[in-house]
């Protein structure tokens, strides 16, 4: 009897003392995973800025051809007004505007995207420029998982952003980056602070390709309401990138 109480009192031992062991191993599989995860999070974050820096640093100018579209209500199929514009930006001056046509209520043309553009000249203006960009310096960023999705023909990691601080052009929403080069893939949105008394925040996403080297926007798309105009759905299409290089001349 005394020897197998012995036994079985040393099989219990062994028993805690495996289930210990087991226990110890899971915890530190579990923290050494949240290590990695930290650490993986960080270095996509730090991997956005260096990107977004980059696109900075290597692009002296370029021109693009902007079509904006505006829609009403529920109708997105016939505008309400168009204007084509060509875009000049210039990393020493920011971003000029040559109407090239226009159509459609003059209200909304001279009421919506007329505004629209003079605020895309401020917030490309050099002494601003830097306040809406993509970076851990404007937005708090997580990263959703370490799982990739499938957009716009990119592997894309995907990025939870809020901004440090309230503007109409800085977002609330999505960021889905490149998961090699970090670079901006897609946004979407809804903006942190209405861009006036009479609009609500409008929802917003925009979509970008690699053009000679560089992520540019191709498609961008946002959807509002307000006092003056009701439900409108305002689409720019990016088109003919003429990119000139840092050093280039």
């Amino acid at each position: 009897m005394e020897c197998a109480a012995s036994v079985w009192g040393m099989r219990r031992t062994i028993r805690y003392k495996v289930g210990a062991i087991m226990t110890a191993g899971a915890v530190a599989a579990a923290l050494i995973a949240g290590a990695r995860s930290q650490t993986d999070e960080a270095a996509v974050i730090r991997g956005v800025d260096a990107a977004v820096r980059a696109r900075f640093e290597g692009i002296a100018g370029y021109t693009v051809t902007e079509r904006y579209t505006v829609y009403r209500g529920s109708d997105e199929t016939h505008p309400a007004a168009a204007m084509t514009v060509k875009t000049t930006y210039r990393k020493d001056s920011g971003k000029s505007y040559n109407v090239l046509s226009q159509s459609g209520s003059a209200i909304i043309l001279k009421f919506g995207l007329t505004p629209l553009l003079e605020n895309e000249k401020r917030i490309n203006d050099p002494a601003n420029r830097e306040s809406s960009w993509l970076t851990s310096a404007n937005y708090d960023m997580k990263l959703k998982s370490g799982q990739t999705e499938q957009v716009n023909g990119h592997e894309c990691l995907v990025i939870a952003i809020e901004p440090k601080h309230k503007a109409p052009n800085l977002l609330i929403g999505t960021l889905w980056v490149d998961a090699r080069s970090y670079t901006i893939v897609r946004i979407e949105g809804t903006a942190s602070k209405r861009p006036s008394i009479w609009t609500g925040p409008p929802l917003m996403s925009r979509d970008y390709a690699v053009i000679d080297g560089f992520s540019e926007a191709t498609r961008a798309r946002a959807v509002s309401d307000s006092t003056l105009f009701g439900r409108s759905v305002v689409t720019i299409d990016y088109d003919g990138y003429q990119i000139e290089r840092s050093g280039q001349r």
